[in-house]
Parts: C-alpha cells; sequence; structure tokens
C-alpha cells in the first residue's frame, strides 16, 4: 500500500501538477494539504476522473486537508483536530483506508514568533498530542503525516544557524515534535534513511530548488502497529522542479501487507 502526503499550495492552481503526478506514480492514499479552497471549490470530479475518491475539509483563501483515496471505502472519522470547538481553521481531517486509520493535517507556522501565532502553533501542536495518544491507545494502525511546519533536527534543514529564531526551528517547536514522536511513533523516513540529508520543501525564492537548500517539514509518523510494515519511504524530488508546482515535494512511503 503506498500512502502519500502533499503540501499542494493551492489544488485549483496547481490541479495541472497534481493531476500529472498521480498519473505517473499512482498512490494508494494522499493527503493533501494547503487546498487554499472553500468547501464548495474542491475540484471533485477532476479528482473522480483520476481514479480517486476524497473526503476534504476546506477553508477560502487559507488552509484546507483532504485525503484521497483509490479504494471507494473511505470513512471519515473526524473533521478538525479534537480539542478546540472554537477553533475554525481547516486542518486536520482523519479517516480509514483498508483498515488503517489515516490523519492527514497541516501544522501551523507560527511566524511571527513569540508572538500569538506561535503560541497557536504551540497549542495546536499540544491538542495534537492528545490526540495522538488517544489514537495510539486504540491499538488500531495509523499513519499521521502531512505538513508538520517542523524541522525536528539540524540533518533536516539547509543551514541551521539561518533558522534558530524561526517558529519551525525554535527549540519548543523541536521539543513538541520530540515529545509527540517519543510516544511511540516511528518517523518512517528517518527509520529508514537516519543520516541521509532529505528536504521536501524549497522555498519560490533565491533558487532554493537548484542549490537543494531546503527543509524536510513534510513526515510520516506511524503507530507501532505498522513499525513493522514499512518497506520504503522517499520524496518526489522532481516534482519540485515542474513548471507551476508547489513549494513541497511530494512524500511517500509504502506499507506490507498484513
Amino acid at each position: 500500500m503506498k500512502i502519500a502526503t502533499y503540501n499542494v499550495n493551492g489544488v485549483n492552481g496547481r490541479l495541472p501538477v497534481l493531476l500529472r503526478w498521480l498519473q505517473e506514480t499512482v498512490p494508494d492514499v494522499v493527503c493533501l494539504q494547503e487546498l487554499k479552497a472553500p468547501q464548495d471549490k474542491f475540484p471533485e470530479q477532476a479528482i473522480l476522473d483520476a481514479g480517486y475518491h476524497a473526503i476534504w475539509h476546506g477553508q477560502k483563501s487559507w488552509n484546507g486537508v483532504a485525503i484521497l483515496s483509490r479504494d471507494p471505502e473511505i470513512k471519515e472519522l473526524h473533521r478538525g483536530l479534537p480539542g478546540d470547538p472554537d477553533d475554525e481553521q481547516s486542518r486536520y481531517i482523519e479517516a480509514t483506508v483498508k483498515g488503517i486509520v489515516i490523519g492527514c493535517l497541516y501544522l501551523p507556522n507560527g511566524n511571527p514568533a513569540p508572538g500569538p501565532k506561535f503560541d497557536y502553533k504551540l497549542g495546536w501542536f499540544e491538542r495534537l498530542a492528545v490526540h495522538a495518544a488517544s489514537l495510539l491507545e486504540t491499538g488500531l494502525p495509523v499513519v499521521l503525516t502531512g505538513d508538520y511546519n517542523v524541522m525536528p533536527t539540524e540533518i533536516d534543514v539547509y543551514k541551521p544557524e539561518r533558522w534558530v529564531d524561526d517558529a519551525l526551528f525554535r527549540p519548543e517547536t523541536r521539543a513538541a515534535f520530540k515529545k509527540l514522536v517519543d510516544q511511540g511513533w516511528t518517523d518512517a523516513i528517518r527509520k529508514l534513511h537516519p543520516t541521509e540529508k532529505i528536504y521536501t520543501f524549497y522555498d519560490y525564492f533565491r533558487n532554493a530548488y537548484g542549490r537543494d537548500a531546503g527543509l524536510r517539514i513534510d513526515h510520516f509518523l506511524l503507530s507501532p502497529q505498522l513499525d513493522g510494515r514499512l518497506l520504503n519511504a522517499a520524496v518526489d524530488r522532481n516534482v519540485r522542479g515542474w513548471e507551476k508546482t508547489s513549494d513541497h515535494c511530494p512524500v511517500w512511503i509504502e506499507l506490507a501487507d498484513k
């Protein structure tokens, strides 16, 4: 089973890129972030024509998450991250596909830090940790994937000394990610590529992609039930070089059948 995550940075504006990538790589499940589209503007028919059923949580101009599945039996579990009924930002959606619980998330950026946006990021992280712990308690196979907006270690960022005050790399953010992982989750990329330089995001400015000056901020966390089933994990870096593409690369894992 191949599961992918992709921050598309505008699902309608990048639709040709998304459809091309789906056709070339044919993942079984795809988690999308930053739809930047209200609920009624999601390109459902184009996604269906590409062979995927979808659930999505849209928001005008900002945020937005979706889960696509080649299997029509996709069952929505959560729309929005539990823990704050007043949070109106569309950053989390959860479903089951083929017996696996899949949480698709778009964690807040948090800049400028310190400040209200950084406080919201850390609060969201704490809510995610609480929900993640409850998922582990179910004993079900779970994948938590998406744009976490955190570089966990110095190997995950080009020239880390330039990022020490950024919300994506501040000690509080990295500590929150470590606290989450330490619940018992497996960072899929680092399990298979523990020391390799791997980036999933390249800024549009300063020829970041051409210089390979990137960040690893899109992650797969696997529950213990899936750790032994992990076969492969990689980044489709070439997609970042396509015309009118997102500033993120698709990231994917392959899981063995039970």
